[in-house]
């Protein structure tokens, strides 16, 4: 059964998925499913809330950062992501998100990015580090939990300041 996707080898990246048909604007691309619980944040993980980190199945694990990304994420249901367009994506391009439209925080890719996108940080990042323009770039494509977590900090940062 073709999804739309398979997963084949890349150039720097070793594997990544790719479209095997056109996705538009705002269209799933890839449906999330939940594997497993995990008890931290690691390099396959998934931020699911505040606190809560996941193994996704199928190729879902698989999708390459990227800091210009083609997809981004929304939960679904059962709380785990879906991928959605956030441009067209033609057959045989790579489907790719940043990392940081999912958790918080990533400290655990020392190595530089090796996205190759004109807008590339140099580096895979969390929600926490990302400029407020990519925040506000990323608008309606990301995780609604990472908005929160900022939301939170803003306030108990401003409650700190208040007390001098």
């Amino acid at each position: 059964m073709d999804n739309g996707f398979e997963l084949r080898g890349t150039h720097e990246k070793g594997e990544g998925v790719f479209a095997t048909r056109l996705f538009q604007i705002d269209g799933t691309v890839m449906v999330g499913v939940i594997d497993r619980e995990l008890d931290r944040n690691h390099s396959h993980a998934s931020q699911v809330s505040a606190g809560r980190f996941v193994l996704h199945g199928g190729l879902v694990s698989k999708v390459n950062h990227s800091c210009e990304p083609n997809c981004g994420i929304r939960l679904n249901a059962s709380g785990a992501h879906d991928y959605v367009a956030r441009a067209p994506i033609a057959a045989g391009d790579e489907i790719t998100f940043d990392y940081a439209m999912r958790n918080y925080s990533v400290d655990y890719f020392a190595a530089r990015c090796r996205c190759g996108s004109r807008r590339c940080r140099g580096r895979i990042t969390g929600w926490r580090d990302l400029p407020a323009q990519r925040k506000a770039d990323y608008h309606g494509f990301v995780a609604p939990y990472l908005i929160e977590i900022d939301q939170a900090h803003t306030a108990l940062a401003a409650r700190r300041d208040s007390r001098g």
